[in-house]
């Protein structure tokens, strides 16, 4: 009696076990249909190390994210453009057909995804947030270009950012995609920030930062090569991919 007891309750426990994996196998392909992405894009010279703790709070908050690491020095603007971030941005339409697909940039990041938008459009209800990007180039390109070991060591794209009409920031049309943009006005180069104007971050100037179509303007007291990892800026950050703007403290 024992015996037939225990060998109906192993039955009956196989059966929900199988009932419930297959209610998983079903229910799974329409949660991934709605699951937002994120895009993470480093800045020059950098690894998709740098952007480790972005990455982690946008997965808390329910992304699905893609912590991109690509060959920032290896390449052009339009290259890297046309290459890696396409690539990457197909490979999310593909598994999440009708999820926006967000961006979240840090430096050169950012004129990638300009120049990826000259000629593609993301899906309805993404949004990008810019970190300390030369939308406007930066005098240090211009200052920096001509040096053998500044042309070694940033390669091609680092000969596109300065601030000539025809750099490739300025020579970008308009996004037809919300976009947000943070950068700070904190410097752990003062050398380099002497030869920007005004306020900067160390690398770019607060002015430059800025995009004629942009949404929203938040600066913040932060570093260029830090920018990324301050719990504000993180913070602020998702309340712009949710909101489509940032949270500003009257």
């Amino acid at each position: 009696m024992v015996r037939n007891a225990a060998a109906l309750m192993a039955l009956i426990t196989a059966f929900l076990y199988l009932i419930t994996a297959v209610g998983a196998t079903e229910t799974e392909p329409e949660e991934m249909e709605t699951e937002a992405s994120v895009i993470l894009l480093h800045g020059m010279g950098r690894t998709r190390r740098s952007m480790a703790t972005m990455a982690s709070r946008l997965a808390d908050s329910g992304y699905r994210v893609v912590n991109l690491d690509y060959p920032s020095t290896g390449a052009s603007i339009e290259t890297l453009s046309e290459g890696v971030v396409a690539e990457t941005v197909r490979d999310c339409r593909l598994a999440h057909p009708s999820a926006p697909v967000h961006f979240v940039t840090h430096s050169l990041g950012g004129i990638l995804v300009r120049q990826y938008l000259q000629t593609r459009r993301l899906p309805p209800g993404s949004r990008v947030v810019m970190l300390s990007p030369p939308n406007q180039g930066s005098e240090l390109a211009d200052l920096l270009k001509d040096w053998f070991l500044y042309r070694w060591i940033m390669g091609p794209a680092g000969q596109q950012l300065g601030t000539a009409e025809d750099s490739v920031p300025n020579r970008l049309g308009p996004v037809d995609v919300p976009v947000g943009i943070i950068t700070g006005d904190s410097t752990l180069e003062p050398w380099f920030s002497a030869r920007l104007p005004g306020p900067d971050d160390g690398k770019v100037s607060v002015a430059r930062a800025r995009l004629a179509e942009m949404d929203d303007f938040l600066v913040v007291h932060k570093s260029h090569g830090f920018i990324m990892n301050d719990t504000q800026v993180i913070d602020q950050t998702i309340h712009f991919l949710e909101h489509g703007r940032f949270r500003h403290d009257h």
